[in-house]
Parts: structure tokens; sequence; C-alpha cells
């Protein structure tokens, strides 16, 4: 059972100048992925962090875009969040396609410079989805965010 968020998550909030954060997004729950990054862009705004937004079609296509980006764009953003929705059906697809993603975004906080926040739903049915965008388990697109500025800060702090 996931817990209700973490509640001290807002507090401690660094200031951070002239960061930069690269939000990549599925297509796929596009109702509930919309949520997840107008909660980023939330607490982006109230912390004047700028932000680009890349749409990918599914999940497993994120790694593969935060990986380009990060090697081809002209601007190396300071981290990159990733947004998704799993949701469980009725065949191992979910299974393969969670543990792709995790790994994806595992192997990207090992090779790049900058952190990569997971932001990925991984959920038993749209329900829990709802209850992770503003529902009784907070609001995970505003976590997201916190802890790109988080990792932003200590990141700065480390090199």
């Amino acid at each position: 059972m996931a817990t209700k968020g973490n509640t001290s998550l807002h507090k401690g909030i660094p200031v951070i100048k002239d960061a930069f954060v690269v939000i990549v997004k599925t297509e796929w729950n596009a109702h509930i992925i919309n949520k997840l990054e107008a909660g980023c862009k939330k607490v982006f705004k109230e912390n004047n962090v700028s932000f680009k937004v890349l749409t990918v079609p599914g999940a497993v296509e994120i790694p593969f875009a935060v990986k380009q980006h990060y090697t081809y764009s002209e601007t190396v953003p300071d981290a990159y969040i990733t947004l998704g929705t799993v949701i469980r059906g009725d065949t191992p697809h979910f299974d393969y396609v969670c543990k792709t993603i995790t790994d994806g975004v595992l192997q990207l906080n090992l090779t790049l410079d900058v952190p990569v926040i997971f932001g990925v739903l991984t959920v038993e049915n749209e329900q829990q989805a709802i209850e992770r965008i503003g529902g009784k388990h907070g609001h995970k697109g505003e976590e997201a965010a916190v802890t790109a500025i988080k990792m932003i800060a200590l990141n700065r702090k480390l090199r």
C-alpha cells in the first residue's frame, strides 16, 4: 500500500538560480499525465525554475528521449523529470513496461551528470492514478518537481 506521500517534501525547498528542467511525458493516459505535468509546472513557476516539455508515444520511449536530448541538445538541463502512467491490464505487458522504464531511468541516473526524476505512476487501476494527482496520496507531479529542485541543489553542491 502506498503512503500518503512525503508530507515534509515541500518543506525546505532550496532557492536555486537559473535552473532548467526538461519534463519528458507520454501520450498514454493523457488525462492523468496532463495533471502530473500541471503539478510540475505549478511548483516550477512558484520557484522560478524554467522548463521544457517533450512528449513521447509511451513510457518505454522515455529513457530514449532523455538520452537523446542530453546527448544532442545545445542546452543540457539541470534535471529531467519522467512522467507516465502504466495501468495494469490483463496481460504481463504491465510488468515488462514497468521494469523497462524503471531500469531505463536507473541507467540514466548512473550515466548522466544530471538527475533523472522518476515520476511514472505504476498502478493497478485508474482510480489509484487519480488518487496520486491531487487525491489522498498527494500530487506526484508536484512531488517530482520538488524532488528535481532538491536534486539540482544537491548536484550543484557536490560539483
